[in-house]
């Protein structure tokens, strides 16, 4: 069993809030579920919300909720996401994108462990167990002013650390659960040479971009696309400019020239935009597609000189 799922097994018992740290697409929802339904808490709710995409104006009413008419387009009562955690786990995803505003009334509720509703003159007790996640390092969002440091404090009583796929030691069972997901059938996996070809990629995206991979395999598979193929285009190599790529620095320099305004006397090489148009019979769409620019840019460096 990796460190990680050893801290989730552990922290789920308890009713302590947890802070899941980890890059994007690496599965703390997935851990924050794991947490939920490991701990006594299983029988009630599991309530996400997503901290960055909170509109500004509808803060109150999504976290404490509202009575109906308290504002023009109540039409109805709104219990808000604390209160609709009642009993359960309240899962705040990207915390870190929490603006200040939000993180106030957060805390507040937090310190009193109750919300009062838009609307209503009285104020509510509210149970519940917090799990947040993010991906930034809250302790430099601290330092910078963008995160309050009594909130972090409140959030970070139990961190955990989700390793990215790419160190992950359980990367064949991950794969395989997500490829008999998508094939809906339990029995299905990956052979050892798929598994070992999906282990050599880096996976920035983590486990999200993973599974896009295997669904479009799963799809393409049947119609002969082999899965190195599907790799090679998810993993586009980037070119670095140097002196034994000439041909890639004289692309740059001639894409650098385009975006100038006309006004500019350096130009890029007409020779060169000369030498690919008679080699392409005159295709402006791949003579500039040779040269790393754009066809607009191509046409401009044409009219140019031909004016």
């Amino acid at each position: 069993m990796n460190r990680h799922e050893s801290m989730l097994n552990i922290v789920a018992g308890s009713d302590v809030s947890v802070l899941l740290l980890g890059e994007s697409g690496s599965g703390k929802e997935v851990a924050a579920r794991y947490i939920h339904a490991h701990s006594s808490r299983a029988g009630g709710p599991f309530i996400a919300l997503n901290c960055g995409a909170i509109a500004q104006g509808l803060v109150e009413s999504i976290l404490e909720g509202h009575r109906k008419g308290a504002f023009t387009g109540a039409v109805g009562e709104r219990l808000g996401v604390v209160r609709a955690a009642e009993h359960g786990t309240l899962f705040l995803d990207e915390v870190g994108e929490m603006p200040l505003e939000i993180q106030c009334k957060l805390l507040r509720i937090l310190q009193e462990r109750k919300v009062m509703p838009l609307g209503y003159y009285e104020a509510f007790p509210v149970d519940f167990r917090l799990v947040c996640a993010t991906n930034r390092d809250l302790r430099a969002e601290v330092l910078s002013g963008r995160f309050r440091e009594d909130l972090f404090f409140r959030l970070n009583v139990f961190p955990v650390k989700i390793p990215p796929l790419r160190e992950r030691e359980d990367f064949a069972e991950i794969a395989n659960d997500l490829w008999s997901e998508i094939l809906e059938d339990p029995s299905v996996v990956l052979n050892a040479g798929e598994i070992a070809l999906l282990k050599t990629k880096p996976w920035p995206g983590n486990v999200r971009q993973l599974k896009n991979v295997l669904q479009r395999y799963a799809l393409l598979k049947n119609y002969g696309i082999k899965l190195y193929k599907i790799l090679e285009e998810e993993f586009v190599p980037r070119q670095t400019a140097s002196p034994e790529n000439p041909a890639l620095n004289m692309r740059r320099r001639l894409s650098s020239a385009c975006e100038r305004p006309r006004y500019y006397s350096t130009s890029p090489e007409w020779n060169l935009i000369c030498s690919e148009l008679a080699k392409n019979d005159g295709n402006k769409s791949v003579t500039a597609q040779k040269l790393g620019i754009s066809r607009g840019c191509l046409n401009y460096q044409i009219k140019k000189h031909e004016s």
